[in-house]
């Protein structure tokens, strides 16, 4: 009976010679889940990426171009930040069209100059005249002083202020060159501002400043609005109506705004006050 145990027990021990692992439950097993994948941001669309304003302002800049070009006629826009030099102009922006009374604050820095220089020396009347076309843009005071101080005399000196697209229009009056017969663009309109704000000595540039952030009524409208100062024409020239508006809009006057609108006798008065107006919200209210 030996002989068949131990035969068992190698058996035994060559079972046990041999090491078996045992497959945990399906319970225990170790899950590995996959790793995810790597957050990517995606970046940033922004509309204008050469025209130098932040992302966010050119979204804002977009709108208002778009804007325009579903409203009657044609818009001429430019917009320039002092504070970084960034300036947008959109496609109309050379364009020429009747400046009706924006060409007033050309003349309120001529007489200035002229007065500064000892060229002219302006009376308490004058000023008041002055005063009457910066914040009324009262017609008959510009009148009288463009008789009283020469037309030509103005217009040769326009381009200095960065009018240098601007041009008297013949036949529509008996005396040329005219104040109010004239084209220029929203570029001269531009230069004109700029001039202003960074060339007019300190004591002018401030009465014009003070009296655009304080204009009347009829010109409360477009670039006009909290910390803003405007000046604006309007006019129905034989080609239809022209709603102009140019002025300073934020703390120090930090962004300057033109816009022309030649509406081409697609809407009137009350359609081209709406676009300037509504430009100016959109790139800054």
């Amino acid at each position: 009976m030996l002989r068949p145990i131990l035969v068992a027990c190698a058996l035994v021990l060559t079972a046990c010679g041999h090491a078996v692992t045992a497959e945990p439950p399906a319970a225990a097993r170790t899950q590995h889940t996959p790793a995810a994948a790597p957050l990517v941001a995606t970046p940033e669309v922004c509309p204008l990426p050469d025209s130098g304003f932040e992302c966010e302002f050119q979204k804002r800049i977009e709108a208002a171009r778009q804007y325009a070009e579903s409203r009657p006629g044609t818009v001429g826009i430019v917009l320039h930040d002092r504070k970084t030099g960034a300036t947008w102009r959109n496609e109309s922006a050379d364009d020429l069209v009747w400046t009706a009374s924006t060409i007033k604050l050309a003349m309120v820095v001529n007489l200035l100059e002229r007065h500064r220089s000892g060229k002219i020396k302006l009376t308490s009347g004058d000023r008041g005249l002055m005063n009457a076309m910066l914040h009324t843009s009262d017609d008959t005071a510009a009148d009288e002083l463009w008789t009283k101080y020469g037309g030509t005399t103005f217009n040769a000196a326009f381009p200095k202020y960065g009018m240098t697209d601007l041009v008297a229009q013949h036949g529509y009056s008996d005396t040329f060159p005219y104040w109010g017969f004239q084209k220029c663009t929203a570029d001269d309109l531009d230069r004109l501002i700029n001039y202003v704000l960074d060339t007019v000595p300190a004591e002018d540039r401030a009465y014009i400043v003070e009296q655009m952030r304080n204009v009347g009524p009829p010109q409360q409208w477009g670039v006009w609005g909290p910390d803003s100062g405007a000046k604006n024409g309007w006019s129905e020239e034989d080609g239809g109506w022209v709603m102009n508006s140019v002025g300073f809009v934020g703390p120090d006057e930090r962004y300057t705004l033109a816009i022309m609108n030649n509406l081409r006798g697609e809407g009137g008065y009350d359609e081209g006050r709406a676009t300037d107006t509504e430009i100016t919200r959109l790139l800054f209210r």
